[in-house]
């Protein structure tokens, strides 16, 4: 199978800017991005509105499971009232465990077509779907369109080890040292199984504010997880919290998403191995084409769905355990005990292939990313841009390349935000939905999509409700710009 990924939709990054309400984003029935032109329809979702969530044709699918995963769960189960399919049988036990342990609710695991369903009543719905959106262990689109057709592919070589050669050489280490994952949820709760299974029983840092999914992972399938907000001053709180307890790990986005400020690695790195707590890092924003965390982290988990692949049609991650850290000879026999070769060959094939670019690609979107930022800083309309440039850039110097750049991601609040932030979004004629890291700009007014019902904690932690975050795209510069700065000029 081969996709071709020098057509000149992929070249440009077009793509037609205003969708419908709930179109796949891009037109793929892969697509992992679903269009909420309004800010309206964004609350609607979040409120699950009826009408809203009938429209959408597609969703983010670990929050909305793609149509295909559930007919393969019907076919399955069905009489269950409710069923999810799982990529393995272990991976079935392990959510029905969770279940039962969140609501006193017992399900059942039924396998067949390859896949291995968790089905049970109503009561267990909530339970089911977190463990599904947290853990990252799903079943693909393309996995569910296989299996319901009675297929598994023929390929002629492994995708897998093809991938892991792929991402070998962007992280300068050896493949035997990648650990494929089904998305990047799956690849950070790999890594906190493994700090888990190294130390039971203790807890793990959050350090700067995270990915929603990120603490709640650490939160429900850990010990607990304990956060530490305040970048300014980490080094301080991080040494008061390892005088009082000992942790199981440190977990930290480089930079964070959506403030884009990172920690000091420099300063925190060597506070950790003093103690022997391994940390685990995430790349997702910055990649690997722009920062080298070698000297730092003992494990990276990453997103292969965002820039790497950048087309916004497949789901992957990886952990790559870290040759040069002091802990690599301890966490990698345990990441190999515990691992199963879970993303699908046809995902896999579809990452590997459009990786190929990603520096090329990654160059680009720095060049852009950059220009937008810095003309957004300096428009009269905006009150704050948040860009790793700028936000706490002595930290992400410390691993930055010396050729890398700042990235494509830019959050950004406008003046009298309440008022304007919502008219913005509205008239802003690009993509918007969630995700990021795709050849289209992608915006969305992040901390409502994320934090909906925890806007006041998000907001105590330093995180405005009405932030909109841009994934800027390989669109032409000046004709992006003039889009944005169409959208500011009439701003009330």
């Amino acid at each position: 199978m081969h996709t071709d990924t020098t057509t000149p939709a992929r070249r440009s990054g077009t793509a037609d800017g205003g969708q419908p309400l709930g179109t796949p984003l891009p037109k793929s029935p892969h697509a992992v991005s679903v269009s909420l032109p309004r800010w309206a329809d964004v609350v609607a979702y979040e409120e699950k509105n009826p009408e809203t969530m009938a429209r959408l044709q597609v969703g983010y699918p670990r929050f909305l499971v793609h149509h295909r995963v559930l007919e393969l769960a019907r076919h399955l189960a069905p009489h269950a009232e409710v069923c999810l399919p799982f990529p393995s049988p272990t991976v079935a036990q392990r959510c029905a465990d969770y279940v039962f342990a969140r609501s006193g609710v017992r399900t059942t695991v039924t396998a067949g077509n390859g896949a291995w369903a968790v089905s049970g009543g109503e009561p267990a719905r909530n339970a089911l779907k977190e463990f599904w959106q947290h853990t990252g262990l799903v079943v693909s689109s393309r996995q569910a369109d296989a299996l319901l057709a009675g297929r598994k592919g023929k390929w002629d070589r492994d995708p897998a080890a093809a991938l892991r050669a792929r991402l070998a050489e962007l992280y300068d280490c050896r493949p035997q040292d990648v650990f494929l994952a089904p998305s990047g949820m799956a690849a950070q709760f790999a890594a906190l199984r493994a700090a888990n299974a190294r130390r039971p029983g203790q807890r793990t840092v959050q350090l700067g504010f995270p990915y929603v999914d990120t603490l709640k992972l650490q939160q429900r399938f850990g010990a607990g997880g304990v956060l530490l907000h305040d970048l300014s001053r980490m080094e301080q709180d991080l040494r008061q919290a390892l005088d009082r307890e000992s942790f199981a790990a440190c977990f930290a986005e480089i930079p964070g998403n959506p403030l884009l400020g990172s920690a000091d690695l420099g300063r925190i790195s060597p506070i950790l191995r003093d103690k022997r707590v391994p940390l685990v890092a995430d790349d997702v924003v910055a990649t690997p084409a722009n920062i080298d965390l070698a000297r730092h982290a003992d494990l990276v988990a990453t997103s292969l769905t965002k820039f790497i692949s950048g087309s916004g049609d497949v789901m992957a991650g990886a952990v790559i355990c870290n040759a040069h850290s002091p802990l690599h000879d301890e966490l990698r026999p345990i990441l190999e005990a515990n691992h199963e070769e879970l993303l699908w060959p046809e995902d896999a094939a579809r990452v590997e292939e459009l990786a190929r670019d990603f520096p090329e690609r990654m160059r680009r979107h720095n060049e852009s990313g950059l220009i937008i930022a810095e003309r957004l800083r300096a428009h009269p309309a905006i009150e704050r841009v948040w860009y790793p440039k700028w936000e706490f850039s002595d930290s992400y110097e410390t691993v930055r390349r010396r050729k890398g750049g700042w990235g494509a991601l830019i959050t950004f609040l406008p003046r009298n935000a309440p008022h304007t932030a919502p008219a913005i979004y509205d008239r802003l004629p690009v993509c918007k939905g969630p995700s990021l890291g795709t050849v289209f700009t992608l915006a969305c007014p992040f901390t409502l999509l994320a934090h909906y019902t925890e806007l006041d904690w998000a907001e105590a932690c330093g995180v405005p409700r009405h932030l909109i975050r841009l994934s800027v795209g390989l669109e032409e510069v000046e004709e992006l710009w003039g889009k944005i700065e169409s959208s500011l000029a009439s701003a009330p």
